[in-house]
């Protein structure tokens, strides 16, 4: 039977309330109708305000599932509050934030390798620094990534983070060389048929949510650069896109359809964008769970049962660039990827070259076909 252990956490300076449980997108989808559910990257976790109301909506929404869950984390009148630093180690913390700052990494990057430096620290309590050692990174490791069960790639990031620790501040006993990341999971991308697409789109009524799927798939997007994609930056006469400031500081220019210009013409009738292609209230740029929500309707309406995500689109748009020919290094430009390895898993879930080969059975079915010279309850091989 799954379990949804239910537990009190600190994000976002407030006290939150997470559901935890090993991937079922039955649950997902039935905590995902809890008002105000919000996801967590850092701690890969869908969480919401630790409220007196939130905690008898959520054991009301529960109460009845067939699944079990596990409140003995969440005790009741039990306050999390994110531990301190002394006034001398969040000095140290925040000249590491601007440390990060200084090397130029994006936001969401400085983000997540700061609270997982910052955790590490208030682990360590009163620690001189330079004495910390890899021990001391193993120990943190199994109390914050086995006992919360993170995935491999937030414990890749944890390792990243420290790894930038050691380099802000040498002093210390760590041996960066010793701080290994695991291995990355090997996951093939989830990819739409071309038909699929077709019936996601046809079965998105609303214009504005069409013309996001639209862009995301014919242009290969990231859901950041699409959020964030100002109107001075989409050329039509030259049908082109250009991506300013993409993910790794890269810009970049992509192609915009000529199928998708009436799509583009009627949206920009109807809603008189001012700023970004896409705004939210006030003008202010879409939100991201906003388009992940509506596109999940739209899979349901599509009868699209494969798990699909805004980045899903960008998997499908490689893979049928790849499947039409167009070259890995055209489609490595077009993405955005620094490494050409990043783009080669597509030709992993590519189907043109595949549709090619010949399974052995079909083999075997064609050859007894067309000679026919054996009867049906004859068996084939020699076995006694």
């Amino acid at each position: 039977m799954s379990v949804i252990y239910i537990e009190p956490f600190f994000h976002k300076k407030e006290n939150q309330i997470a559901f935890r449980f090993k991937y079922n997108n039955e649950i997902k989808e039935y905590i995902k109708q809890l008002k105000s559910l919000r996801w967590s990257s850092t701690n890969k976790t869908f969480y919401i305000k630790n409220t007196p109301n939130n905690k008898v909506l959520v054991y009301n929404h529960l109460k009845n599932t067939p699944w079990k869950v596990d409140y003995s984390a969440f005790k009741k009148n039990t306050v999390i509050v994110k531990p301190t630093l002394t006034p001398e180690r969040l000095s140290f913390f925040n000249d590491f934030k601007k440390f990060l700052v200084g090397k130029r990494y994006s936001e969401s990057t400085i983000g997540v390798y700061s609270g997982f430096v910052y955790d590490f620290l208030a682990f360590l309590k009163n620690t001189n620094l330079k004495e910390i050692t890899n021990k001391h990174v193993e120990l943190f490791i199994e109390e914050v990534i086995v006992t919360k069960a993170y995935s491999i790639s937030t414990h890749r990031q944890l390792i990243s983070a420290l790894k930038q620790f050691t380099l802000f501040y040498p002093e210390t006993a760590m041996t960066n060389l010793e701080l290994k990341r695991p291995k990355k999971s090997k996951k093939l991308p989830s990819v739409l048929s071309q038909e699929e697409v077709v019936d996601l789109l046809r079965c998105t009524k609303n214009l504005k949510h069409r013309a996001i799927i639209g862009l995301l798939y014919s242009a290969g997007m990231r859901i950041g650069e699409l959020t964030s994609l100002k109107l001075k930056n989409i050329h039509v006469d030259r049908r082109q896109i250009f991506i300013e400031n993409g993910k790794g500081r890269k810009d970049r220019y992509v192609v915009l359809a000529e199928s998708f210009m009436p799509l583009l013409k009627n949206y920009f009738t109807t809603y008189k964008p001012t700023t970004y292609f896409v705004e939210g209230t006030l003008g202010k740029p879409y939100s991201e769970s906003s388009i992940r929500k509506f596109l999940q309707r739209s899979c349901k309406a599509a009868r699209i049962s494969k798990h699909v995500t805004p980045h899903t689109l960008r998997h499908s748009y490689a893979t049928h660039l790849l499947e039409n020919g167009i070259g890995l290094r055209h489609i490595q430009e077009l993405l955005g990827h620094s490494k050409p390895e990043t783009t080669m898993v597509y030709t992993h879930v590519a189907k043109k070259d595949l549709l090619d080969i010949r399974s052995p059975l079909d083999i075997i079915v064609n050859q007894l076909t067309k000679t026919n010279k054996r009867e049906q309850n004859v068996l084939l091989s020699r076995n006694l």
